[in-house]
């Protein structure tokens, strides 16, 4: 009997030392699996605005509780056009009229629709927006894409200013590019190895984050193709 009892006592302990490993490992691997509460660093790490980080649904910043501060951007483009047709802007000699003015109209007017064409911009009321068009002499060799050919570019320099609540890169931005490609539109019949040089934000002021100036060092120059 005792040796039955010593058996049994055996068996428990060891059916008992079992169930203490198995909760252990239960207990150990239940809290390796369970995301740890984020840190301050985490918090404050870059993420994207526009997009709930856990559903990863898109929305539209709210701004409502940010101040008004007088808001401005520089954006800028080019175009490179061969031979031909930049001889033909040169001259306004292109059939569909006056390209430039025209450019800088569609610029001006796709400014003023940003929120239209980007889904989640703010429609803001814009207080400055202007287009400027130079036309430069282009005896360096051409971007790649030109097929070797000669010719010259359109430096294009959009500004816009308001006085609200986020900033108005976008629509600097926006202006820049719907000149270079009204360009394109209005000279592609003579040209069509026109290449759209790089868009890019070269200033920018106002709002929480402060001043903004593109840093030149390294980047190509304007009008050099994508």
């Amino acid at each position: 009997m005792a040796t039955r009892n010593g058996l049994a006592l055996c068996q428990g302990w060891s059916a008992a030392s079992t169930s203490t490993a198995l909760s252990t490992t239960v207990h150990k691997h239940f809290h390796s699996s369970v995301p740890t509460t984020q840190s301050k660093e985490d918090d404050n790490s870059p993420r994207l605005t526009h997009t709930d980080p856990e559903t990863g649904k898109a929305s539209m910043v709210s701004v409502t509780d940010k101040a008004p501060t007088h808001r401005t951007a520089l954006a800028v483009s080019s175009i490179w056009l061969p031979g031909v047709a930049f001889d033909l802007l040169k001259r306004n000699g292109h059939k569909k009229g006056d390209v430039l003015t025209v450019a800088q109209i569609a610029g001006i007017q796709a400014a003023k629709q940003t929120s239209n064409l980007i889904p989640l911009c703010h429609p803001l009321l814009l207080t400055h927006v202007s287009v400027d068009l130079k036309l430069v002499e282009d005896s360096e060799v051409p971007p790649v894409g030109c097929n070797g050919l000669r010719g010259g570019r359109v430096d294009i320099e959009s500004r816009v200013a308001c006085m609200g609540n986020t900033g108005v890169e976008m629509e600097a931005l926006t202006g820049a590019t719907v000149a270079a490609l009204t360009v394109f539109d209005m000279c592609k019949a003579v040209g069509k190895d026109m290449v759209i040089g790089e868009v890019k934000v070269m200033e920018k002021t106002g709002g929480k984050s402060g001043t903004y100036k593109h840093n030149q060092q390294g980047s190509e120059r304007l009008g050099r193709g994508i």
